[in-house]
C-alpha cells in the first residue's frame, strides 16, 4: 500500500456496534478504555482483559483479570477467552522500558514481556480456536495491533530480551519491532484472519510514565509539554472506529494505518529474512518463560 492511498470510513455518528462482539487487550487504561467505552457505546459487547478494571458502571462491558507480565497467564487467555461472538480483537497493552532494565518472574524484560510477548502468546493461542469451525457465512475475525508500524524500528534480534547490554530506548524498539513482525506474520499464518496494525502516533496516556522512572518532575515536565500537541485517547478512539469496521479492509490482511486512519508502508525489513528471525527469537523466548502445560 502506497502512504497516500485513501479509504472512505462509515461516520463515525452512524456506527453501529450491536451485535458485534470484542476483546480489548489492555482495555483497563489509556487509548485501550477509551475504545473499549467507544464500543460498548455503540452497541458493542465488549469484553476488556488487564488488571485493574475501573468501568463496573459502563453497560455493555465484561472484565477478565489477567497479568500479562506473565506469559502462563497471557497464554491462559489465548486458550479460554470466549469465542462464541468474538469477531474483533485490540490489542492495546503497553508500557514503555525504565532507566533501569526490570524483569519479570519469567525472566523477561518487562516492556518486551508486557507490550509484546504476550501479544503473541495470546494471539497463538487464540488464532487457532477463532477460526476452527467458524460459519462461511460470517465475517473473517479481524485482529488489529496497536503500535508503531511502519517507523523502521528494528529488533536487536541477538539480544532480544536485554541480557547483554540495556538501553531504555533500544529495549522499546524492540516491542515496537516485534508488533510490527505480528502483523506481517499473521496475515500470512492466519489467513482466516484479518490482521491489522494502528500506529496512534503519540497520544495523551500514562504509558510514558515509566520511561522517566515515575511520576516525577521530568514525566510532568514533558507530559505538560506533550500535552498541548497531543491528541487524548477518546480522541483518538473516535476516529478510529470506522476503521475497525470499515467493510473496505476485507481482504487486506497485513495493512497497517496512521494516527488518522491513512494507510501507511510497512518498514522494509519486514520483507526480509529478519522477520522470521525476530518472530523465531520471540517464540524461544516464550518458550522458555511458559513451556507448554505449565
Amino acid at each position: 500500500m502506497k502512504r497516500d492511498h485513501t479509504l472512505t470510513w462509515t461516520a463515525p455518528a452512524a456506527l453501529d456496534f450491536t451485535g458485534v462482539g470484542v476483546a480489548v487487550i489492555g482495555g483497563t487504561g489509556g487509548i485501550g478504555r477509551a475504545l473499549a467505552k467507544a464500543l460498548a457505546g455503540r452497541g458493542a459487547s465488549v469484553t476488556v482483559v488487564g488488571r485493574k478494571f475501573r468501568d463496573h458502571d459502563v453497560p455493555g462491558l465484561r472484565f477478565v483479570a489477567a497479568d500479562l507480565a506473565s506469559m502462563t497467564e497471557a497464554r491462559h487467555i489465548g486458550e479460554t477467552l470466549p469465542i462464541d461472538d468474538l469477531d474483533l480483537v485490540v490489542f492495546t497493552t503497553g508500557i514503555m522500558a525504565g532507566p533501569v532494565r526490570e524483569v519479570t518472574p519469567d525472566g523477561l524484560e518487562r516492556d518486551l514481556a508486557v507490550s509484546w510477548l504476550s501479544r503473541l502468546a495470546i494471539l497463538r493461542a487464540l488464532a487457532p480456536r477463532l477460526t476452527t469451525g467458524r460459519l462461511p457465512e460470517r465475517p473473517k475475525p479481524r485482529v488489529f495491533v496497536m503500535g508503531f508500524p511502519g517507523s523502521g524500528q528494528r529488533a536487536n534480534v541477538v539480544d532480544l530480551n536485554s541480557e547483554r547490554s540495556y538501553g531504555r530506548m533500544t529495549a522499546h524498539m524492540t516491542t515496537v519491532a516485534g508488533n510490527e513482525a505480528l502483523v506481517v506474520d499473521a496475515a500470512r499464518r492466519y489467513p482466516d484472519l484479518l490482521t491489522f496494525g494502528l500506529n496512534p502516533g503519540f497520544v495523551k496516556t500514562g504509558i510514558r510514565t515509566n520511561l522517566f522512572g515515575g511520576r516525577n518532575w521530568l514525566y510532568r515536565l514533558v507530559e505538560g509539554l506533550a500535552g498541548l500537541a497531543t491528541r487524548t485517547a477518546e480522541d483518538y478512539a473516535r476516529t478510529t472506529l470506522p476503521l475497525l469496521s470499515a467493510p473496505e479492509l476485507e481482504g487486506r490482511s497485513g495493512a497497517m494505518f496512521d494516527s488518522r486512519g491513512r494507510a501507511i508502508l510497512p518498514s522494509k525489513w519486514t520483507a526480509t529474512s529478519e522477520l522470521d528471525a525476530v518472530i523465531t527469537a520471540s517464540e524461544e523466548l516464550l518458550r522458555r518463560a511458559s513451556p507448554a502445560g505449565a
